[in-house]
């Protein structure tokens, strides 16, 4: 049986010269797993060297790891945390991603367009105002009691 993704058996690969036309489209529309793993870091660096807010809330989130390490939560806590710090990042970055996606579709102000990019600014900071929350419930009283020791 041949596969029509790789145009093989799942032995040695088939030269490209042996593929339909229709499988080497197919092959060259499929990122390999390291062209995947690049084009996500590629996003990820874009995301810290253009929006300045992802880089302080990166720096928060190391300080809040700092604190946490220093205070000696639980591994439930820190998975808490870590899932926590994770969520504010990924808000910001599908802020940014629909911020340009939504310049590209409307390079002229429109209403719609507005409306897109403050829902998904509220989306950061409700999910920025949940992480200062769990960060308190979490850090607030470990802290609290190594400062009055």
């Amino acid at each position: 049986m041949i596969c029509l993704a790789t145009g093989n058996t799942g032995g040695p690969p088939v030269p490209r010269s042996m593929l339909t036309p229709d499988e080497q489209q197919h092959q060259r529309a499929r990122p390999t797993l390291a062209r995947s793993f690049y084009f996500a870091f590629a996003g990820i660096s874009y995301l810290f060297r253009t929006q300045r807010n992802a880089r302080i809330e990166l720096f928060i989130g190391f300080a809040a790891c700092g604190l946490a390490f220093w205070l000696r939560i639980s591994r439930a806590e820190w998975a808490i945390l870590a899932l926590t710090v994770c969520a504010v990042l990924i808000l910001e970055a599908l802020n940014t991603a629909i911020e340009a996606i939504v310049d590209l579709a409307s390079p002229h102000q429109h209403r719609l367009a507005k409306i897109a990019k403050d829902v998904a600014a509220g989306a950061v900071l409700l999910g920025t105002i949940g992480s200062v929350i769990v960060g308190l419930a979490i850090l607030g009283p470990p802290l609290l009691e190594r400062l009055h020791m």
